[in-house]
């Protein structure tokens, strides 16, 4: 199976470039399934329904979430009428929606997503992330049930994104991180199989902070002080992400390439 997974979305540029590139990408690529983290694609905080169908209609076929999941009061409602979109497992007691489901592709091989947040340097106390993890892939053995398998690892520390990739190697055919907007230049297969990036980077405008307009972050920086609201940034973006092939038989990865198209950083792709 060909998967491409897409990092966090980021405001009003990175949407336009997901709708503007993506539709080729499923096509030149012959990518399978495609997951996108758009917990930041509704004005960098949150997802909206009007937003989900944008990225859906780009060619999405799943939409995790995050930290920010419910920060647009509309997804409470709507993430009960739409299965594709994911909140984090290990969210609020009680939160709409599900964080994982077993999705099929068009050749009706089955994919499980799912997705967790991290504990470390977040703002909250969320429920332990491996626990819950390891209750869904107990459930959906990798090539029994499930002939992928594919973690979004939502957190700020490297350090537990790359625990997580370890906890799972060998019963995930990828874990791959998002929340911090910046990627990282470690893509590997890890020994048991599972492909690997700390973090996918962001679908958005990288000159900026972390996707903002850099004046207001950097004035909090330099003089402790805010005057306004962080905006995103609306420059031409940069789709970042994951690309990673599969074994139908075992969901073990086989080849795994950054993903950089258009924007500022440097090309990259399979």
């Amino acid at each position: 199976m060909r998967i491409l997974f897409l990092g966090d979305v980021m405001g009003r540029a990175g949407r336009e470039a997901v709708s503007e590139r993506l539709p080729a990408l499923r096509r030149d690529w012959k990518i399978d399934f495609v997951v996108i983290n758009g917990e930041n694609a509704s004005n960098g905080a949150g997802l909206n329904a009007e937003h989900a169908k944008t990225l859906f209609e780009a060619g999405a076929d799943c939409v995790t979430l995050g930290d920010h999941a419910f920060d647009q009061k509309d997804m409470l409602s709507h993430i009960e009428s739409d299965s594709r979109i994911l909140r984090p497992l290990n969210f609020a007691k009680g939160a709409p929606g599900r964080g994982h489901r077993l999705f099929s592709d068009a050749r009706g091989r089955k994919i499980l997503v799912a997705q967790a947040l991290g504990q470390v340097f977040m703002s909250r106390p969320y429920d332990d992330p491996f626990s819950a993890i390891d209750a869904v892939l107990r459930a959906h053995p990798l090539g029994g049930q499930a002939q992928a398998i594919l973690i979004d690892m939502h957190c700020e520390a490297t350090s537990e994104k790359m625990g997580m990739g370890h906890f799972c190697d060998g019963r995930a055919s990828i874990v791959v991180g998002t929340h911090t907007h910046v990627p990282t230049a470690d893509a590997q297969i890890l020994p048991g199989g599972t492909a690997f990036q700390a973090d996918a980077g962001m679908c958005g405008d990288y000159n900026s902070v972390i996707g903002m307009e850099k004046a207001e972050p950097m004035r909090r920086f330099v003089t402790g002080m805010g005057k306004s609201r962080f905006t995103p940034a609306l420059g031409e973006a940069t789709l970042s992400g994951l690309f990673v092939e599969t074994d139908d038989k075992t969901g073990k990865a086989v080849s795994v390439s950054m993903v950089r198209q258009g924007g500022r950083l440097a090309q990259a792709g399979p």
